[in-house]
């Protein structure tokens, strides 16, 4: 299967590192021109430089906006107006005992998780519909199904993406606009990574044993047996950004190495 985004403006948020650059590389593999976006210049302009040997990368351009907020929002919208391929990435996890979950922390991950989803795809998905033609994601997990003890609102937020997505995905009905949520599972990305590497430290363990670990412990229905690549995960959002995957909307994809234990 050949992909061919040519001509397509791709927007990806929280796109400098992680998931979201391996996203951001895969569409301009295929010929978009991307727009990175994250909160910091320095992280932007590194993010760009990485795009550069890919496909389109010399189409690729950045903007500094916290998107985890209105004003971000706003300030996204102002510099990128319009859009083919809108991937909602963007987010944030933590460590946090329920009971310990203040309300501050669950307006936070709310603003960042969701909000910043609503607010772009309530603007891109106009345009998209006029031009009748697009393409909108929102990164879920696969803690969205399988909500985690030791971090509630996370998993919640995520399960609030389905539920966004699938609704959008109905009001776009027969639009040419698809509206889909990814469900990745565990992922090998930099920021996991450091976090690990503590967990490591702390329990006197390598990296990958701590990965073994937290996959026996926390995760144990995975079939993979191991985290995935930002690259696998990005793979599946480029072919569901694709001309080819034109009849898959309203769904939530998995790319979670078999954790979810369901046929359905």
């Amino acid at each position: 299967m050949i992909i061919d985004l040519s001509g397509k403006t791709a927007i990806v948020t929280g796109s400098t590192g992680g998931i979201g650059l391996a996203i951001a590389r895969g569409l301009a593999d295929a010929g978009a021109s991307v727009v990175v976006c994250g909160r910091e210049a320095g992280r932007v302009d590194a993010a760009l430089a990485r795009l550069r040997d890919t496909r389109a990368g010399k189409l690729a351009r950045g903007v500094v906006a916290d998107v985890g907020t209105a004003a971000g929002c706003q300030a996204l919208i102002a510099a990128e107006p319009e859009a083919d391929i809108l991937v909602n990435n963007l987010g944030v996890y933590g460590v946090k005992a329920f009971s310990d979950i203040s309300d501050a922390d669950w307006e936070e991950i709310f603003q960042i998780n969701v909000m910043s989803g609503v607010r772009l795809s309530r603007h891109y998905a106009r345009g998209m519909q006029a031009r009748g033609w697009g393409r909108i994601q929102f990164i879920s997990s696969e803690s969205a199904l399988n909500i985690p003890t030791e971090m509630v609102h996370y998993g919640v937020s995520k399960a609030a993406l389905q539920a966004l997505s699938r609704g959008l995905a109905k009001s776009l009905a027969g639009t040419g606009v698809t509206v889909n949520t990814i469900l990745p599972g565990p992922t090998r990305t930099e920021g996991v990574t450091t976090f690990f590497t503590q967990m490591a430290k702390e329990r006197g363990v390598s990296l990958e044993e701590m990965e073994a670990l937290f996959l026996k412990e926390n995760r144990p229905s995975t079939l993979i047996r191991r985290f995935a690549s930002p690259e696998e995960v990005a793979s599946l959002c480029v072919y569901a950004a694709s001309p080819q995957a034109s009849a898959t909307t309203g769904a939530a994809l998995r790319v979670d190495g078999g954790i979810v234990e369901s046929i359905a």
